[in-house]
């Protein structure tokens, strides 16, 4: 597992910033929004409202994920 408990897998823009970021103890990701001042994070949720996982993550850490999911 990652050192860091947060990374930024993927990142667009450059005024206007929007950051997709892994928690690497649970895989959850996170959606980060920031222009000018303001900043907005919320959890990245599925059609059903579950929290959406990393797929890599749930390829090396399969039997908690799907605790995690069920």
């Amino acid at each position: 597992m990652d050192s860091k408990r947060f990374e930024v897998v993927e990142k667009q823009g450059k005024l206007e910033v929007f950051r997709v970021i892994l928690d690497n103890q649970t895989g959850v990701l996170y959606m980060s929004h920031s222009a000018g001042y303001g900043l907005g994070l919320t959890a990245m949720v599925d059609q059903e409202g579950r929290p959406m996982l990393d797929e890599e993550y749930i390829k090396t850490n399969l039997y908690s994920a799907k605790k995690y999911s069920a």
